[in-house]
């Protein structure tokens, strides 16, 4: 396996694009493409030319979600090899770029946006920079995967696990390594900072409690080793996952603290009180999970909602209770960084 680490001014930066089945007779499969502009695609051209591979030798791309840092180049190289990309059936419309797909996404949205309470201003600001983004790079045709669907790459043999929180469809691809399993984990788990759950894909129902399974379900599968879709490799999988766990505990807190202190208070609120002043696709992401936490906080009974407006209803509640316990499940010289 070979790890390509793309530049990336949109977004978080350092992409990863995996190089699999190198070895004789394997079928040549990269995990995510990077995003679509000219310096990633030239950038990710010398990379895999440093390798002895083009475009053109590419037979299977893999796909983790559909956001386009991780899918941009995938059409580009579709259209110059023939190889088949494959992605989750949740996401695959949104790769594919089906207008009907992407119009419901857009529509969700928009209704989302204003539900949380976000300014007028602010709105029009956020469609403008997705209506921009709308479309890059060339579409897929993207064959559609379920959880427990494999692929053989030659030395190793790729489980697709469902991973979704983050997006509707995100997923990862386990596989056995030299000392236990290990994962492909895309944006689901990464190793300095936490996924986006709420604004990331508005599709996604009851987000937070979504991905506290997934991060659940990565701790029980005890991986020796992940692979992220952004920065280095995580050799502490159900560590991390235990530390965000950990970290939407706190941040839940927080929101119970905003509303204890503040009163009702819609998405956008309780945001402004976390983040502070928002801008670009943060604008977003922002009361996203705000919205998230207190769709988790409401399902519990902890707050009530009137209109956009959450209030708190129960003080004293037992937030730990509104968290997996992951004690007696992650390494002895585990120690929590939050």
């Amino acid at each position: 396996m070979k790890q390509v680490q793309l530049g990336n001014q949109a977004f978080e930066g350092q992409n990863n694009c995996y190089v699999l089945g190198t070895e004789p007779d394997a079928s040549l499969t990269l995990v995510d493409t990077g995003i679509s502009d000219a310096a990633t695609r030239d950038q990710l051209e010398s990379e895999l030319s440093a390798h002895g591979i083009a475009f053109e030798d590419v037979e299977r791309i893999l796909l983790t979600h559909w956001h386009p840092d991780h899918t941009g180049l995938a059409g580009e190289i579709q259209a110059a090899s023939g190889c088949s990309v494959h992605a989750h059936a949740a996401d695959a419309g949104l790769i594919e770029q089906r207008p009907e797909d992407l119009e419901a996404m857009n529509d969700r949205m928009q209704r989302r946006i204003a539900e949380w309470g976000m300014p007028t201003a602010k709105q029009e600001e956020l469609l403008a920079i997705v209506l921009a983004d709308e479309g890059e790079g060339e579409p897929s045709e993207v064959t559609p995967f379920e959880a427990g669907d494999r692929f053989d790459v030659g030395s190793v043999e790729l489980e697709a696990v469902h991973l979704p929180g983050h997006t509707e469809g995100l997923s990862g691809f386990a596989f056995d390594g030299r000392r236990g399993e290990e994962l492909f984990s895309g944006d689901a788990l990464l190793p300095y900072y936490t996924p986006n759950v709420g604004g990331a894909d508005t599709r996604v129902e009851r987000a937070l409690a979504k991905y506290l399974d997934t991060l659940e379900g990565i701790v029980d599968r005890g991986y020796e080793r992940a692979w992220p879709g952004h920065r280095g490799a995580i050799v502490d999988p159900t560590g991390r996952a235990a530390d965000i766990v950990d970290h939407h505990r706190e941040r839940t807190e927080r929101v119970v603290n905003v509303l204890a202190d503040h009163g009702p208070a819609d998405p956008w609120t309780v945001s402004a009180h976390l983040f502070g002043d928002l801008h670009s696709i943060h604008v977003l992401h922002g009361p996203g999970e705000a919205h998230a936490h207190l769709d988790h906080l409401l399902e519990a009974g902890v707050v009530a909602r009137s209109g956009t407006e959450y209030e708190l209803v129960d003080a004293d509640a037992d937030l730990d209770a509104l968290f997996p316990d992951l004690s007696g499940r992650i390494r002895p010289s585990y120690y929590p960084v939050h």
